[in-house]
């Protein structure tokens, strides 16, 4: 046998796509996977090559990312809308979500030994620290502005909302490879626990700690999740007033023992449920990703039943707060309003989103081909 036969023998065993079959592919969303399973907590830290971010960090980054999390907390004062909705239209959701589930033993080895810089690279800290600086503004800057949008505005405020979400799940529909019969599944499964929850009625909750800390945690979750409000999830379990009334107390000064011990509880089931359930998520994106994306799919579409721009509150609740009132769907035979109007914003708004899609693409294949060049 010649070196030529060698060498095409070698060939024959490379894969079509340039893939060696002896080498181990890193997962898309995580270039330095440590995790095996998706509650893996116990693993060893290995930091010494810290993951790399999707592209080199730049101002002009740093700003977009910023901008981003703008949007994310903007988003979380609208009843309805989730932050994560916000990033999976704008394309870094599974980027957060990455971030975020590397707060890890990893992490914390890093830390307690000193080494604060590789632990800051290995969480991809100046991404969370752009966006969530953008997510503190947009919540302090918009809220007041959203909320009179939704009380002298609320029919043409949700139609914008309406169209945006329609539109996303078009441009979030391409990330799905291949339809399969369990995406499907995945699919109608998330519409309806969006529905479910979007219709239960509150709950008067309760004053354990134990209860506030599940609770903690399960909002958490529901605010990473596309579709879901958080702060909604909140209200549901009963708990929203009395942790918005103690942080207002807290701000104030008014601070007694046991506040301060139920704010530190809360805190704790916020923190567990985000790294928790972040490491879930993240594990199910990179192993079942079609099934996942289809998941959060449903959800989006399931939210758009509390989005619906006919609908007012009912009488015995009008004069509440906008996430304390019950909302009821009229028909649009019985809408006084302009219906034309709300039709011209939700197409608007859809437009508008794919258009923006369509830039931010074309910018990024083309930085991408500069970076290749």
């Amino acid at each position: 046998m010649t070196a030529s036969d060698h060498q095409d023998t070698s060939a024959d065993k490379v894969d079509p796509n340039g893939v060696d079959p002896g080498e181990v592919n890193p997962s898309p969303l995580d270039p330095h996977p440590s995790v095996t399973s998706p509650l893996d907590l116990a693993s060893e830290p290995d930091s010494s090559v810290p993951p790399r971010p999707p592209m080199h960090p730049t101002v002009v980054g740093d700003a977009i990312n910023v901008a981003r999390g703008f949007c994310m907390g903007a988003a979380d004062t609208v009843p309805g809308v989730s932050g994560g909705t916000i990033a999976l239209i704008l394309g870094h959701y599974e980027r957060l979500v990455t971030a975020i589930s590397r707060v890890d033993r990893d992490a914390i080895g890093l830390v307690t030994s000193g080494r604060f810089r590789q632990a800051f690279d290995h969480v991809d800290g100046r991404f969370l620290a752009a966006i969530g600086m953008g997510v503190g503004t947009g919540i302090v800057t918009l809220a007041g502005v959203m909320h009179w949008l939704l009380d002298h505005h609320m029919p043409e405020t949700f139609a914008v909302f309406f169209g945006l979400i329609i539109a996303s799940v078009l441009i979030v529909g391409k990330t799905i490879t291949r339809w399969s019969v369990s995406s499907v599944v995945a699919l109608a499964f998330g519409v309806g626990v969006a529905i479910m929850i979007g219709r239960l009625s509150p709950t008067d909750g309760g004053d354990s700690l134990v209860y506030l800390f599940g609770s903690a945690a399960i909002a958490i979750c529901a605010m990473i999740l596309p579709g879901i409000s958080g702060a909604f999830i909140l209200l549901l379990l009963g708990v929203y007033h009395p942790i918005t009334g103690m942080v207002k107390d807290f701000a104030k000064g008014n601070v007694d023992t046991q506040a301060f011990l139920s704010l530190t509880v809360f805190a704790c089931g916020c923190l567990f449920g985000l790294l928790a359930f972040s490491r879930l998520l993240h594990w199910m994106l990179d192993h079942h990703k079609n099934l996942s994306m289809a998941g959060l799919i449903g959800l989006m579409l399931g939210s758009v039943e509390k989005l619906w721009p006919l609908q007012i509150p009912t009488p015995e609740t009008a004069s509440l707060k906008m996430k304390e009132r019950v909302m009821q769907t009229i028909h649009p035979s019985d809408w006084e309003g302009n219906l034309w109007s709300l039709l011209a914003l939700a197409i608007v708004s859809a437009v508008a989103i794919l258009v923006l899609e369509r830039i931010a693409g074309a910018a990024t294949e083309a930085a991408e081909n500069g970076i290749a060049g």
